[in-house]
């Protein structure tokens, strides 16, 4: 798991709601963390994967997602995130917003945030 690029924690539990920070498409490397090559759907891969790791830490699987943000700078890369989106939530869909912004730290081009609950702590 790559350590936040920022002063920041990577994932919050409050009850039985799990929240990660802003997830960028990066693997750890002996100077940092660096973007994997690809694009924004090999970015957006390996952010979902970096994701999948924090909420596993909290004993917590991808059915358990009921939200996410996207974060894309290139909106002309939507129907490919959808691609991508679709391969790794197979047949769950959590509600999810996605935004164009001019920028993205380390120059990616895409961050996501995942919103989960907790189903053993969840009266939902």
């Amino acid at each position: 798991m790559s350590a936040p690029i920022g002063p920041y924690s990577p994932i919050v539990r409050a009850g039985s709601l799990v929240v990660t920070s802003g997830q960028l498409g990066i693997l750890p490397s002996e100077t940092g963390p660096v973007l994997v090559e690809g694009g924004t759907s090999a970015q957006l891969r390996q952010a979902l994967a970096n994701a999948l790791e924090l909420l596993s830490s909290e004993a917590l699987r991808i059915e358990d997602v009921i939200k996410a943000t996207v974060f894309l700078v290139d909106m002309s890369e939507f129907a490919n995130v959808n691609e991508v989106w679709i391969e790794f939530f197979a047949g769950h869909r959590p509600a999810r917003t996605a935004i164009g912004v001019s920028a993205l730290p380390l120059g990616a081009s895409i961050e996501i945030e995942l919103w989960a609950v907790d189903p053993s702590e969840s009266s939902i």
